[in-house]
């Protein structure tokens, strides 16, 4: 049984998250990250985060969370050298690491480069580049994800 959608020419992942205010949003997110905007009102701006579509919503003060879980967002590099320049432009432009750049897993089948940034409003964007790609999606002999607490 087929359990995957058909598939299109066009498939965008799309998220929407919390923000207190889109000047800031702006300055993290196209400065530092390098998205490109599109649509914008007082309450919410659309970006493009390497062709995916982000959109900020303007809320209440947030609060932060304690550690990286449950909620982040980010990306899996298919080449750690893009994975690279995302750290390295992160550090250029000053964004804040939650975490710096580590390597986890190593020496294991599930090992990949991370890092957490953290915004202005306390949301979580890991990037990260897995060096056995399988293991994206598959690996489900392993039973490690995350961190231990």
């Amino acid at each position: 049984m087929d359990t995957q959608p058909p598939t299109t020419d066009f498939i965008l992942f799309h998220l929407a998250f919390p923000v207190t205010n889109i000047p800031e949003t702006k300055a993290f997110y196209q400065q530092g990250l390098g998205c490109e905007l599109g649509r914008e009102s007082p309450q919410s701006l659309i970006m493009s985060l390497y062709g995916h579509q982000l959109v900020a919503h303007v809320t209440r003060q947030l609060e932060p969370q304690k550690g990286i879980y449950p909620r982040h967002f980010g990306l899996v590099f298919s080449q750690q050298s893009a994975w690279q320049e995302l750290v390295d432009r992160a550090e250029k432009h000053q964004l804040k690491f939650y975490q710096p750049p580590r390597l986890r897993f190593q020496d294991q089948t599930l090992e990949h480069f991370t890092v957490f940034l953290e915004d202005p409003f306390h949301n979580l964007l890991e990037f990260k580049h897995y060096r056995n790609s399988e293991v994206i999606f598959g690996g489900h002999e392993f039973k490690q994800i995350g961190d231990m607490p």
